[in-house]
């Protein structure tokens, strides 16, 4: 058994889509926009930090609501039996200060993810991506230490590092993006991602 770590992606996966859940838990529905409405994050994310300036809200009102976000049902014991058997990292495109409250509900497991920048009184006036391509650079890493990377994810930008390592899978992913990678196995259940996972640990 060689030295494995699983990288999961978060949103989709183990949480629902922070700023969708977020648009609903504070009524601000236009924050619903992603990136599938706005292909061009840098201009989706100005335009977000624009509409929680325009609501007066700053840090600490959008972790208060986030906090009211619960992670996905089964995925803390998922998560849970997974650190149990081998090294779990999560690899998201989220900010630091808003998976803050949902590392809490899931037993605190590593993230490396980006960050916002905030002013002193809170108001959020920009963010800072950690490196391009976050998830495949960060697999490659990985790999160049030693590691045999095996991945989840639901979405197009978890492809790269699904398909760069030992093994990966998707995970309640879109019907086209199962359709469009026929040769990626996808699940439905956290049961059968566990399973899936033992098994490409010990293949």
């Amino acid at each position: 058994m060689g030295m494995h770590i699983v990288c999961l992606d978060l949103e989709g996966v183990l949480v629902p889509e922070i700023w969708i859940a977020f648009a609903r838990e504070s009524g601000i529905l236009e924050l619903t926009r992603t990136t599938r409405d706005e292909p061009d994050y840098d201009k989706l994310m100005n335009w977000r930090i624009g509409i929680l300036k325009e609501h007066g809200l700053g840090l600490k009102q959008i972790q208060e609501t986030i906090a009211k976000i619960d992670p996905m049902p089964g995925a803390k014991e998922f998560l849970d039996e997974l650190k149990r058997i081998t090294q779990v990292i999560i690899i998201s495109d989220t900010f630091t200060q808003f998976a803050g409250p949902l590392m809490e509900k899931l037993g605190w497991p590593t993230i490396f993810c980006n960050s916002l920048e905030a002013a002193p009184d809170g108001e959020i006036i920009g963010y800072k991506m950690r490196v391009r391509d976050s998830k495949l650079t960060t697999v490659r890493a990985l790999q160049s230490i030693g590691f045999e990377t095996i991945a989840v994810g639901d979405s197009h930008n978890d492809l790269g590092m699904i398909q760069a390592g030992k093994a990966g899978f998707l995970f309640r992913s879109t019907e086209q993006i199962k359709r469009d990678y026929p040769q990626i196995p996808a699940y439905e259940t956290y049961k059968e991602l566990l399973e899936a996972l033992k098994k490409a640990m010990l293949s």
